[in-house]
């Protein structure tokens, strides 16, 4: 088969939601009920109260790949994002945020209008965060859980060099159906498959459906020590390392302030993180993913691209939230 170019470096299908980040202290969480550095889902009643409850904070477009998507085309990748809004309010901040990030966004607005009610509202992640900057997630998916295989664009997944797929995004049943339908259309165009694991809690809940899309549809793995220890119920870091090792093609593991580790056929590339002044770990992760995906872009090398997406990291938590404020291309030089 002829492999034609890429037209883009990354397609990325995730959550869109708007992420509401405030700092909090320890007895807040304590009387909200809420246990330090989770995620859970909510309802719309959940996420109403627990909005009004929390501290003024910051407000943007946000979701895991979305912000991955965001500063990778900051660093100069050209990205395409797939994730579904309302046509509402913050349907609208949503889509103004990552157009102006320089991320196409086609998916259409779902619902509203004079096309009739609307189904969901766009969905929203209000993250508290305490002094110690641990992050606690409540999530309502609204408009998100409504994700499925007609929502895929496939000249636009097999124009692009990486698909990168947001593990939040695996709890609707159609939104796994999307994923299987299109890692099959990028790897009939020649193309890589990513996964972001996303979330422990999220691994837990669909442990075995992530195992075999993993060992059947994924190229490269991002995730981090608690994420592949989860799926593969391994206690210890190094087991779950080499599982995934087997498993995929790549995988570049995160293990916090021990730097992350790069796996790939029988290489293993360690890489110190960055000096960084933790203020809030919102988003580490997901620019960790960013910096190693326009690494890749830019055809550097894997030890690169892991010291790139360190850097990325290491910006992104010495501030509230989770894309960085400012002129990022600085984190290209070295």
């Amino acid at each position: 088969m002829s492999i034609q170019p890429a037209l883009y470096d990354l397609c990325g299908i995730g959550n869109a939601i708007v992420d509401v980040v405030a700092p909090v202290s320890e007895a807040w969480l304590s009387k909200q009920g809420m246990s330090k550095g989770s995620m859970r889902l909510v309802s719309t009643e959940e996420a109403r109260a627990i909005y009004e409850a929390l501290p003024p904070g910051q407000e943007s477009s946000g979701g895991s790949v979305a912000n991955t998507c965001a500063l990778a085309a900051a660093l100069g990748a050209k990205v395409v994002y797939l994730g579904r809004v309302a046509r509402d309010q913050l349907g609208e901040v949503f889509r103004h945020d990552i157009q102006a990030a320089g991320v196409i966004f086609p998916t259409p607005a779902a619902g509203g209008g004079s096309g009739g009610a609307l189904v969901s509202a766009t969905g929203s992640c209000m993250i508290a965060v305490t002094p110690d900057g641990q992050r606690t997630m409540n999530t309502y998916l609204g408009a998100c859980t409504e994700f499925g295989p007609e929502d895929l664009d496939d000249a636009l997944i097999e124009g692009s060099a990486v698909l990168y797929l947001e593990g939040y995004l695996f709890d609707p049943p159609e939104a796994q159906a999307a994923f299987r339908r299109a890692a099959e259309v990028a790897h009939a165009a020649g193309r890589q498959v990513a996964l972001s694991l996303s979330d422990a809690f999220c691994v837990d809940r669909h442990r075995a459906a992530f195992r075999e899309f993993v060992a059947g549809h994924v190229d490269m793995l991002f995730a981090n020590e608690t994420e592949v220890c989860s799926l593969y119920e391994e206690n210890e870091f190094e087991p779950a390392a080499a599982r995934a090792a087997a498993d995929v093609r790549l995988a570049a593991l995160t293990r916090g302030a021990e730097g992350s580790i790069v796996l790939e056929g029988g290489a293993r590339i360690e890489v110190a993180a960055a000096p960084a002044h933790v203020v809030d770990t919102t988003g580490a992760g997901d620019a960790y993913a960013a910096g190693f995906l326009a690494g890749l872009a830019a055809g550097r090398t894997l030890e690169a691209c892991g010291a790139l997406g360190s850097r990325a990291a290491a910006l992104v938590i010495g501030q509230y939230g989770a894309r960085p404020m400012g002129d990022v291309r600085g984190l290209l030089v070295g």
